[in-house]
């Protein structure tokens, strides 16, 4: 017997020795795997597969920076919880970069190297209160390339992951991407000719846009006839493309097969076109663009002989309310998709829809869309009748879109080859000679950018020009969002192919979804209580000002106008029985809504402290009756 309680404590104590020398080795594997995995709904912690293919291409070292002011005193608890968020995904980006980025942390504390290093590096320290700086920004290099991302902000949270796969895209590339603009809108700006200056008049300046744009791109004007387009235009923007032949439509549909990104604003009344014959108060009649030919074969449709109206998103000018001019707020944007994610309060002038049906390969991505109460109308009477247009509007019903963004491997428009000149004149022989063969279909996915109106991204819309107070030279400030969303449109489209599936990442304030219905529901009850309370109120007043007209009356011959009869002093006590009554059920109602929340907190609190404890325990009690049934059968 002492020998089998002997050998039962021995198997037990080699057992739990085993069970440790297994755990340790389990632990020193799964350490130096470094496996990880995602639970949340949103995948938060997950870097995107854009992302992931950006990293997968370095073959050069790189070196991050990541300047963070670290004392607990200095740096406020919001910044601070999302500091660390950084830091966690500068984490993920080094682990998948497989050993190729390097992390350094520093804490730019005043008058030491560190802060000096973020001044070189161009990070921006943020004042406080006190004014005491505080850090938070990341600087990228690679060999002497260098980006900067001088203070990150909360607010711009969902796009963190993008800006930091944009600012290593770029560090990976020495040169500048070529931008090609073609269009034929003055977008460069008008010299001043003589005449001019005679009348004290100067030429135009460049647009706000182009100008931007410079800073971080080559920009290269691409005439409208252009029956080429430059073999190192990596990006085309094209602008109202009025009239375009199809010579110069197969330019485009040849750039874009061979993997270059198209951005085509197109507009089906643009207002600020001067070129075209307008009315004598300079607003154009007929500035029309399209490229039917191109968008034919994309299977999406551009109505360019109507405009649209939303009376959710009237825009106001200086007749007043136009709902042919739309302010768009973010319930017509599409947040998810890096491109819209950060736009807001945009002005758009007589826009254009799209419609129809991607081609096969093509995913459709609608970026900024009308609302249900839309209409489409025509262009001559939307500039002219603004109430007209609210007073006999129809609402479609559907949503509309003002802009989309085409993604996969486009066919050709011009199955038969390049299209064939036409002869100048009656005598000219018409070329018998074949057509060009071209390419027919683009062997790696691009992408191309529609957008339903040209003149949002021009300066009388989209900026504000003021006088230098100091130099007295032209300064402009953004009227609205429209300069930031056409920048971050080129940016995209310019950057690294790979950045077009990089998403809006979701942001990491969990919200209480059963909470939040449960105060809506007891607000909507208070709202109707407070109602009930309000028509209650008004009904005794008028009550009361109908008694008091009818007891002045007769006051005026007996001299008791300001007493109260008995009528008067029992309707307001009625009043006041009625006021207490709504109050207590108010009052009850807030007792019931403060309960059900503290009861839903305990409930989370007891899931998260007292849950996990209690599987292990019931698990653990599990095992030890299983053992003692094992050791009965004995």
């Amino acid at each position: 017997m002492k020998n089998k309680g002997l050998e039962t404590w021995l198997y037990s104590s080699l057992g739990v020795v085993a069970m440790f020398v297994i755990i340790v080795i389990v632990n020193a594997l799964a350490s130096g795997a470094k496996t990880r995995i995602d639970l949340t709904a949103e995948h938060a912690y997950t870097l995107s597969a854009g992302t992931r293919k950006i990293l997968s291409k370095l073959d050069t070292p790189i070196q991050i920076r990541f300047y963070c002011t670290r004392g607990d005193t200095r740096m406020p608890v919001m910044l601070k919880t999302y500091a660390q968020r950084v830091e966690d995904l500068l984490g993920e980006f080094r682990q998948a970069s497989k050993g190729q980025i390097e992390i350094q942390k520093l804490d730019p504390v005043p008058d030491s190297e560190a802060e000096d290093s973020a001044r070189l590096d161009g990070i921006e320290g943020q004042a406080r209160m006190d004014g005491e700086p505080i850090y938070l920004g990341v600087s990228i290099s690679m060999l002497d390339q260098k980006q900067a991302l001088p203070f990150l902000t909360p607010e711009r949270e969902r796009l963190l992951e993008y800006d930091l796969a944009r600012a290593i895209s770029r560090v990976m590339s020495a040169e500048k991407p070529v931008i090609g603009v073609m269009s034929p809108l003055p977008y460069g700006g008008q010299p001043t000719n003589p005449m001019m200056m005679r009348m004290g008049q100067a030429g135009q300046q460049p647009w706000a846009l182009i100008s931007e744009i410079k800073r971080d791109f080559t920009v290269k004007d691409v005439p409208m006839a252009a029956e080429e387009i430059p073999a190192d235009v990596k990006v085309l923007i094209l602008l109202h493309p009025k009239g375009l032949s199809d010579a110069s439509q197969y330019a485009v549909d040849q750039f874009v097969l061979r993997g270059g990104k198209l951005i085509a604003f197109l507009d089906p009344q643009s207002v600020l076109d001067r070129s075209s014959a307008g009315n004598p108060m300079g607003m154009n009649m007929g500035s029309r663009s399209s490229m039917d030919k191109l968008m034919g074969a994309w299977g999406i449709t551009f109505d360019s002989s109507k405009v649209v109206a939303d009376l959710d998103f009237v825009g106001r000018t200086r007749e007043g309310r136009q709902p042919a001019v739309l302010a768009l707020n973010e319930q017509a944007i599409n947040r998810d998709d890096i491109v819209s994610a950060d736009a807001n309060n945009l002005f758009l002038a007589f826009a254009g829809v799209f419609s129809g049906t991607p081609a096969e390969g093509l995913k459709q991505t609608v970026l900024l869309h009308t609302s249900k109460n839309s209409q489409l109308i025509d262009p001559m009477s939307a500039q002219f009748g603004g109430e007209k247009i609210i007073k006999d509007f129809k609402a479609s019903g559907t949503e509309q879109a003002l802009a989309l963004r085409l993604t996969g491997k486009f066919k050709t428009a011009f199955p038969e080859g390049k299209p064939k000149a036409a002869p100048a004149g009656p005598d000219e022989k018409k070329d018998e000679k074949p057509a060009a063969e071209g390419l027919k279909e683009s062997k790696e996915e691009t992408s191309v950018l529609l957008i339903g109106d040209s003149d949002f991204i021009q300066d009388p819309i989209a900026v504000q020009e003021v006088m230098n107070p100091f130099g007295g030279q032209r300064m402009v400030m953004p009227a609205n969002g429209n300069l930031a969303f056409a920048q971050s449109a080129i940016e995209q489209m310019a950057g690294d192919s790979n950045l077009v599936s990089v998403r809006s990442r979701a942001s990491r304030e969990r919200q209480f979804t059963v909470v939040k219905q449960m105060q809506a529901k007891a607000e909507a009850a208070f709202q109707d209580k407070i109602k009930s309370l309000e028509g209650s109120l008004s009904e005794a007043q008028n009550k009361l000002n109908e008694l008091q007209r009818a007891k002045g009356d007769k006051g005026e011959k007996g001299g008791q106008r300001f007493i109260l009869s008995p009528e008067q002093q029992k309707e307001i006590n009625n009043f006041r029985v009625k006021e207490r009554e709504v109050k207590l059920q108010l009052k009850e109602e807030r007792k019931k809504l403060r309960v059900g929340i503290d009861s839903l907190e305990n409930s989370i609190k007891w899931l998260n402290i007292a849950l996990m404890p209690l599987l292990v325990a019931v698990a653990g009690l599990g095992l030890a009756i299983l053992r003692l049934k094992r050791r009965a059968a004995r």
